[in-house]
């Protein structure tokens, strides 16, 4: 028998019920750190960059808050869940780097810890896809859960 929740005694796929479990103020913050280059970076003019298809950082935003919004769509074990709240942001944090974050909030019975990884993901790929024609030398290097509250555990990384 497996240890994971995702797996029923018949060792098959299942989703979680969390019929049973109490509603809880959840939260979840993932992070992307990315790559960009010298060269992207030179053209970013008062914290965005504009290119033919618009405003990279805007519309990497706008991605990423409707790919939480889709998660449960294209992650199969996820829930459907009324998101209450999402806070995609892009910081500049060197003449190369950027960090990409995503906070996820609700009131359930699950956590929105995948909800905060793939918005920041959509938003990262983004950028990337936004700024390909000026450079392909982008990394998208990491992308990790930094905070979850609520549920049984905190976590902090």
């Amino acid at each position: 028998m497996s240890n994971f929740s995702h797996i029923n005694q018949n060792n098959q796929p299942k989703m979680v019920n969390v019929g049973d479990k109490k509603i809880t103020k959840r939260r979840a913050t993932a992070k992307a750190c990315m790559y960009l280059g010298a060269d992207i970076i030179r053209l970013l003019n008062d914290h965005e960059l504009h290119t033919k298809k618009g405003p990279v950082f805007q519309t990497a935003i706008i991605a990423g808050i409707q790919a939480v919004k889709k998660t449960s769509e294209i992650i199969p074990m996820c829930h459907p869940l009324l998101i209450q709240g999402v806070d995609v942001t892009i910081d500049l944090i060197n003449s190369k780097e950027i960090e990409v974050f995503c906070t996820v909030d609700i009131e359930g019975k699950t956590g929105v810890e995948m909800e905060a990884l793939t918005g920041v993901s959509a938003a990262a790929l983004t950028v990337y896809d936004m700024c390909k024609a000026i450079s392909q030398q982008m990394i998208i290097k990491e992308i990790k859960l930094v905070k979850k509250t609520g549920g049984k555990s905190d976590i902090k990384n």
